[in-house]
């Protein structure tokens, strides 16, 4: 990939990063319950889950689904599934000025990481938004497998920078949110189980 393309596909990918998604809304709701150091394994989870969305898009597992519109709707419904439910265990959590102290109420570092690939990869329109993207920036004459390891690698470095950034923040703010004690949980769970209802319902 020659540096100009490089460059232009790094911007791209920044501005897909920087857009609102259930993986960045995880990183903020587990930076303010946990703190960075335990959703550093959910985003962890989130990097593989969309290294595994990309290798799907450019291998072809995107086409298939775009050419079936069945499995497409069961996936969905699917990914919005696991939304609800990921946004109603976020609002049975321990309030925000509990769960820090208590390491009783802080999931397993598996469990978050498996939060945040499962986050990645339950909602099939990012594959097939990643297989209307990433053939842009393709060259037909150069090895796939060297261009999809550039392309992971830059969207997943940028991604993990992103909800780093996100979840320290959030970690930051945490005395402020702890000030509303569950209702702060209930809002994100809110959030969680909105989009998993709404998803599924949009063409």
């Amino acid at each position: 990939m020659e540096l100009g393309t490089w460059l232009l596909y790094t911007a791209a990918a920044a501005g897909l990063s920087l857009t609102p998604g259930p993986n960045g809304l995880l990183a903020l709701t587990h930076g303010a319950l946990f703190g960075i150091k335990k959703t550093s394994f959910t985003i962890a989870g989130g990097a593989l889950g969309f290294t595994a969305i990309i290798a799907l898009s450019l291998f072809g597992i995107g086409a298939l689904l775009a050419a079936s519109a069945q499995l497409l709707i069961v996936l969905k419904w699917i990914g919005g599934a696991y939304l609800v439910w990921l946004g109603i265990q976020v609002w049975r959590s321990p309030a925000v000025g509990a769960s820090l102290g208590d390491s009783r109420d802080v999931p397993s570092r598996i469990r978050l990481f498996r939060h945040g690939f499962l986050a990645a990869v339950s909602n099939p329109k990012g594959i097939l938004f990643f297989v209307a993207f990433l053939p842009q920036f393709l060259v037909t004459d150069s090895p796939l497998i060297v261009q999809f390891a550039v392309m992971a690698g830059t969207f997943v470095a940028i991604e993990i920078i992103t909800e780093a950034l996100i979840a320290l923040g959030s970690e930051r703010i945490q005395p402020f949110l702890a000030k509303f004690g569950s209702r702060v949980n209930q809002v994100f769970g809110g959030i969680f189980i909105a989009i998993g209802i709404a998803l599924p319902l949009r063409s």
